[in-house]
């Protein structure tokens, strides 16, 4: 497989033809930063946090679904991108309802830390304060969509690591929303196999163990990579 040879920062950077920007920079150790991202499943764009710029390109493009091109000039981390990463994040904010001071995963959330490392200590848009619900119909996990930021990493993960396909997302825009087999309850959900896959994926608070409590939701992600590895590998096979 050939290489490419770009610059990101200013820093040459090789990597593989088939590689992204992102993955290209993580290999180089620089940091781009990400919420809808997963590894071992398809990368889809949606979180937009990724965005960076490439000289002789106007528009932003998102690291995660770009892929790397002989001689690309990359910067990731620009004013310009500083300001369009605090934005998403407070449309996050505002767009349904996170308290992180009673969220099961305060001090645990990748949406938190993203706010915090990117200096956001107020919104500046209206919060549009969703009537939103929580499922505690499952015998062993929770979903509390007030939390759900639509990164759809738990539904790529029930299709492609678990191959499941329970979660989907219903609706459009605003209205959308993550949902189990043909709206059903997750309790009643027949394709769930209680792996607790997504509960391992989800970046904030919108899914969690019963019986979790404030700042108590930790998660083991590096499980979900093993799997994939493995069998990527083939090494269940005998």
């Amino acid at each position: 497989m050939a290489a490419k040879t770009l610059t990101i920062d200013g820093q040459m950077v090789s990597a593989e033809e088939q590689q992204t920007v992102l993955e290209a920079a993580r290999d180089a150790g620089i940091r781009i930063p990400t919420l809808c991202h997963q590894e071992g499943v398809m990368a889809i764009g949606a979180c937009r946090l990724c965005l960076v710029e490439v000289a002789g390109i106007t528009k932003l493009l998102p690291a995660c679904v770009t892929k790397v091109q002989e001689g690309m000039d990359v910067k990731t981390n620009t004013e310009r991108l500083q300001k369009y990463r605090r934005m998403i994040l407070e449309l996050l904010f505002a767009e349904r309802n996170h308290v992180c001071a009673v969220c099961v995963s305060n001090g645990n959330c990748e949406l938190q830390s993203l706010a915090m490392e990117h200096g956001m200590d107020h919104v500046r848009y209206d919060y549009r304060c969703p009537k939103c619900g929580v499922d505690l119909t499952h015998r062993l996990f929770g979903a509390d969509d007030n939390r759900c930021v639509l990164c759809g990493r738990c539904m790529r993960v029930c299709w492609y690591i678990e191959g499941a396909g329970t979660k989907n997302v219903s609706g459009r825009g605003v209205n959308s929303s993550i949902i189990n087999d043909l709206h059903q309850p997750w309790g009643a959900a027949e394709s769930c196999t209680s792996c607790g896959k997504c509960v391992l994926s989800c970046p904030t608070g919108a899914l969690f163990y019963q019986g979790a409590t404030v700042g108590e939701m930790t998660r083991d992600r590096s499980k979900l990579e093993f799997i994939v590895t493995a069998r990527e590998k083939k090494q269940w096979i005998a």
